[in-house]
């Protein structure tokens, strides 16, 4: 046992030295929900107001009709698709159409074109010659060069060109024109604009005419972009993504597994590996739709010492295939109570509080199955739905429903195995948290904890066992270091399809301690002391014997997991069996794991 106990150690000291310095924090699994934010991308519809003299000479721009001076003219020119300057900022809808116009930079998009490039950014072009495929053919285009070489109004492509040996088309043409009116309204509206004849607003004014047919489409177009662009931001920033990787180094020691077979236990190191990456959708602000894709490869350790009391918190297996391991969804009824809807990977626990804060997440909290929370909190999985209700600061009830293969048609919600829970949970005081369990099954005693006899108290005979379980468990927060709590479960059930129906009593305990922020804010220590559950009386006769554990096994665990950064952990984990399946003619079992966890 030593050589394995003592290569964990020292894994576990190199990941300890102190290249990092930071605090972590684990994938939320609370009900939070990211809320919609949307920038303002609103077209301003504007007119470029320029008052002359009798003279003809520009004398101001006026900001109301209050403001003209005495025998003055009005010359308006609407600006067309005018975005505001913190939208334009953000080049959402450049990068979507790749037009945009700003004080540094400006672009003219070929709208008929679908071969334009997103990822070409823009260059400011002064001169309308350095626009070498624009043929110069036209009063048009002579005119729209004037404005430009005087005001430094456009943009072009960073080579010069318009993206091949072509004329411009006229929807081209009309995007260079909306760009230069929207430059030279904002040069005015500064006051930085140079004196404008008028004959210049002349040619402006012609332009327009020639061109208001398109103007008046590109106007359409860019707007209905923009709607559509509202659209999807609105949708991808109701949901968010985040995960974790952890890889988990495990090593067993003992004589002989716990089946009695005389099997040496399998006392290879083994590593492993965890990934999980939930993306968390919001409609309301408040709601939350959760969808979780998992991939692992860490089996059973179990296998290894044959009893389940040697399961760890975060085993599993996949093939190294991504599967759907849990879509649920949560929404607010009102401000007291919450509705859950389980589709895949539905737990019991999900509906309520365990009451075991610092060492339930399978990520971050104890090594072993057991010291995660009450067993009979394992007394169904799948898909159904519950609901929490708050009655006050102080009280709350939760009720919930899960069944197992209710998608087989031959199975359904008739014949499925289901676990029912109701919990009245108090807390007296902040500190003090206390909670009351009932929970109702049907062919679900299988918890992946405990002795072979208490998951299946009949041995095999019954395909209709129906089970009654209570459940006490309470927290006390001692002080900011230091957290106590623990549990009882006890649990009868009864073989419904066997002669004199007989029945089994099953009880398990654990005493627990928390210690948050130990060594760094964020890390936290553990240990956990209990018998896990135990078949302690049974009407089921078996070789002319009451099927009963003859002994009784103890639960000892101690853990630590350092938090280094916001994205790493690593927990150092020892976990001790007693007399395997309540037997004391079996060997202790021992466990050891380093467990690292990255979070994203």
């Amino acid at each position: 046992m030593f050589p394995i106990f003592s290569l964990v150690f020292l894994i576990a000291l190199a990941a300890a030295t102190p290249v990092f310095a930071s605090d972590s924090a684990e994938i939320d699994r609370q009900l939070t929900s990211p809320v919609n934010s949307e920038e303002s991308s609103d077209p301003i519809e504007s007119n470029l107001e320029i008052i002359f003299d009798n003279n003809g000479t520009k004398n101001q721009v006026a900001a109301s009709v209050n403001q003209m001076p005495e025998n003055s003219q009005i010359l308006s020119i609407p600006a067309v698709a005018t975005t505001s300057e913190s939208t334009v900022e953000t080049a959402q809808i450049e990068s979507a159409v790749e037009t945009a116009s700003t004080q540094t930079k400006s672009t003219f998009v070929d709208l008929e074109m679908k071969e334009v490039e997103k990822d070409e950014s823009l260059a400011n072009i002064t001169s309308v010659s350095e626009l070498s495929d624009v043929k110069p053919t036209d009063w048009a285009f002579a005119a729209l060069k004037s404005l430009v070489e005087r005001y430094g109004l456009i943009a072009g492509y960073p080579d010069g060109t318009f993206r091949g040996n072509r004329a411009l088309t006229r929807y081209e043409f009309a995007a260079a024109l909306n760009a230069t009116l929207d430059r030279l309204n904002k040069q005015i509206g500064a006051n930085t604009a140079n004196f404008i004849s008028r004959e210049d607003l002349e040619i402006l004014r012609r332009l327009q005419a020639e061109f208001e047919g398109e103007l008046a489409s590109l106007r359409g177009r860019v707007e209905n972009l923009s709607q559509r662009l509202d659209a999807v931001q609105q949708f991808s920033t109701t949901t968010t993504l985040d995960g974790e990787a952890l890889l988990g180094v495990i090593g067993v020691e003992g004589n002989k597994k716990a089946d009695g077979k005389g099997d040496d236990v399998d006392s290879n190191l083994t590593l492993g590996y965890r990934v999980r990456l939930n993306f968390d959708t919001s409609f309301t602000g408040k709601d939350r739709l959760r969808t979780r894709l998992q991939a692992n490869n860490i089996p059973k350790v179990s296998d290894a010492a044959e009893t389940d009391m040697a399961n760890l918190s975060f085993q599993g297996e996949s093939k190294n295939q991504f599967e759907l391991s849990r879509l649920e969804y949560r929404f607010p009824i009102n401000r007291q109570a919450v509705v859950y809807v389980e589709a895949v990977g539905g737990s019991l626990n999900d509906y309520t509080d365990t009451l075991n804060p610092f060492l339930s997440g399978s990520s971050r909290g104890a090594v072993s199955r057991f010291g995660q929370r009450n067993p009979i909190y394992r007394h169904g999985e799948g898909s159904g739905i519950g609901i929490s209700y708050a009655f006050s600061k102080r009280v709350s009830l939760d009720v919930g429903f899960v069944a197992d293969k209710v998608n087989d048609p031959e199975i359904g919600f008739g014949k499925a195995a289901y676990g029912a829970i109701a919990q009245l949970t108090l807390r007296p005081t902040n500190n003090i948290g206390v909670g009351f369990t009932y929970v109702r099954s049907y062919n679900s005693l299988d918890t992946g904890t405990g002795s072979d006899r208490a998951n299946d108290p009949f041995d095999g005979e019954s395909d209709a066992i129906t089970a009654n379980s209570f459940g006490i468990q309470s927290t006390v927060k001692i002080s900011r270091q230091l957290t106590a709590g623990g549990w009882v479960g006890y649990t009868r059930a009864r073989a419904l399809d066997l002669r004199d129906r007989p029945q089994a009593s099953m009880f398990n305990w654990a005493v627990t301690l928390a210690f948050p922020d130990l060594g760094s804010e964020n890390s936290v220590g553990g240990i956990v002391i209990g018998q896990q559950p135990k078949v302690i009386n049974s009407d089921f006769i078996e070789d002319d014997r009451q099927y009963t554990d003859p002994d009784t096994s103890l639960h000892l665990e101690a853990f630590y997991r350092r938090q280094f950064t916001d994205t790493l952990a690593v927990t150092l984990g020892f976990l001790a069996i007693t007399n395997p399946e309540h037997n004391s003619n079996n060997d202790p079992i021992y466990i050891g794991t380093l467990r690292t966890t990255f979070s994203f």
